[in-house]
């Protein structure tokens, strides 16, 4: 997830994300993403077991910036904010 600018990247784990996002855009997720502003969501992974996904998110935030970065642009160049697309599956 990012901010309007695209200047913070957040990365969670969840195993409801439509539920989670409109927590964030309502602001009802205190911290990190409250306090920056983090409500646009740019990238995404689903994983069947919640293990696997904890070790991916792991993963993703041991890399840097840049690596982050790299993952986004090459599904999500315009860093187009992906919430309408999760909630019409």
């Amino acid at each position: 997830m990012t901010n309007k600018l695209n200047s913070v990247l957040y990365t969670g784990v969840t195993s409801d994300l439509v539920k989670r996002i409109w927590q964030h855009k309502e602001k009802q997720a205190k911290g990190f993403t409250h306090r920056y502003n983090v409500n646009k969501l740019v990238y995404y992974e689903i994983y069947d077991e919640i293990v696997t996904a904890i070790e991916r998110e792991k993963q993703i935030k041991a890399g840097s910036r840049q690596k982050k970065l790299n993952l986004i642009e090459k599904e999500n160049p315009e860093y187009t904010d992906l919430y309408n697309k999760i909630t019409q599956v």
